[in-house]
């Protein structure tokens, strides 16, 4: 099981990690790695968030249908769990940072020449190209940070890299909100898409600052061994480990991607909210989730990453149930919905670290980019499904269907793996 993927576990954390001065605690690499992959993971959410936003004006552009627009979803997705096994086995082939300035140079190119597609079709391949450094931008910047980063700060040092996603979230609504008021429907959502152009600045960054973690230079595993590591995680004693941590992850991101996909033209087409509105409740879901994921940054280190995962997934099928299956007004889901972007998120910041510190250094990059996202790549059917549903049902029932079955899968993944946290990587 996972005790054979790392280094002995600590009997408890250290109660001077327990404050917020944490961060001042750390070196300066520590920081500048820090740094480079919040803004790695902002960036690749805000080229990612864009879509949602712009699903409405690419229906009416194309004519489009939901069970296609949610195939232009689910193939970025899909693509993004291929693109994440590749980061991770490049990982361990030709380093952490490498393979991190590869994956963010890739999907910002191809969000850009998403907004230069003539139909259907040529969209469709760029949002499947986009997917490969989508989902290969997670991967490596999660054992970047887990390696880099001592184990007394690991888990809320790599949560809070995770609350970097609502960063790029908001400025993905902030963005469309500006381009779908000012602009003409048919030209905002590719002025949209060409702003993705912007997180290639990051490489520089990149190149510059941010460096391999000791314990990458100083494994036992040497090239030949690292690149056989692909096949490593399939057999004991890591077998049961990957297979459970690629469900827990499959539970985790099919009911985010259920829930955050559809959010924009459920509140549009069932609540009949304009852009603006829909943008306000959007931006109370936004402070949910930067508030979950800090907490869940924290709580994973005081109180376990099981436990944490546990209480967001149960706490996460009530609200997401209210939400869309309650009679409430307009004033009251504005309210709910911070408790719903909370509930929603937090649980992502005990995954990067908990997925670190279950494989050991030599296959890390390769079990953790292939658990996270096949979880993804899995989780990414959900929204067309969602979509296929929603032609014959309500999209608040079609939404809360698979987010509610989702988050169940995760909490019993949960409860047949072991603990991890404190965990000392070798």
């Amino acid at each position: 099981m996972g005790d054979a993927a790392a280094g002995p576990r600590m009997s408890a954390v250290k109660p001077a990690a327990a404050t917020a001065f944490w961060f001042r605690r750390i070196s300066l690499q520590e920081r500048r790695t820090f740094w480079g992959c919040f803004a790695g993971w902002a960036l690749d959410a805000m080229d990612f968030m864009l879509f949602p936003l712009a699903i409405p004006a690419l229906m009416a552009t194309w004519s489009l249908s939901r069970v296609q627009a949610g195939e232009l979803s689910s193939v970025t997705l899909v693509v993004s769990a291929l693109g994440g096994w590749l980061a991770g086995v490049l990982c361990d082939r030709i380093g952490r940072v490498r393979t991190l300035q590869l994956t963010v140079l890739w999907f910002a190119v191809f969000t850009f020449l998403s907004g230069l597609a003539q139909n259907y079709g040529q969209f469709f391949a760029c949002r499947a190209l986009m997917g490969l450094g989508f989902g290969g931008e997670w991967a490596a910047g999660a054992v970047l940070m887990g390696e880099t980063i001592r184990a007394e700060y690991r888990g809320r040092a790599v949560g809070t890299v995770q609350s970097g996603w609502a960063i790029g979230w908001g400025a993905a609504t902030l963005l469309g909100t500006l381009c779908l008021t000012l602009l003409p429907q048919e030209l905002a959502w590719r002025a949209m898409f060409m702003t993705g152009l912007l997180p290639a600045l990051l490489v520089f960054y990149l190149r510059r600052r941010v460096q391999e973690p000791e314990l990458y230079h100083q494994r036992s595993a040497d090239g030949p061994a690292a690149a056989s590591g692909f096949l490593k995680i399939f057999k004991p004693p890591l077998l049961r480990t990957t297979l459970l941590a690629a469900l827990l992850s499959t539970g985790a991101q099919g009911g985010y991607y259920a829930l955050t996909i559809w959010l924009p033209t459920f509140l549009k087409t069932e609540r009949h909210l304009s852009v603006l509105d829909s943008g306000r409740y959007l931006a109370v879901i936004i402070c949910g989730a930067f508030a979950g994921y800090l907490a869940g940054a924290h709580l994973s280190d005081r109180i376990g990453r099981r436990r944490l995962f546990y209480g967001f997934a149960a706490a996460a099928i009530v609200v997401v149930l209210v939400y869309t299956r309650s009679a409430i007004g307009n004033s009251a889901m504005l309210v709910l919905g911070f408790p719903l972007g909370f509930c929603a998120s937090g649980y992502f910041s005990g995954v990067g670290p908990f997925l670190t510190e279950l494989f050991p250094t030599a296959v890390r990059g390769s079990g953790q980019g292939f658990c996270y996202n096949f979880g993804r790549g899995i989780g990414a059917l959900f929204p067309a499904l969602v979509g296929t549903l929603g032609a014959s049902l309500p999209l608040g029932t079609a939404i809360a269907v698979f987010a509610v079955g989702a988050y169940a899968l995760m909490f019993v993944a949960a409860l047949l793996l072991p603990e991890t946290a404190g965990r000392e990587l070798r």
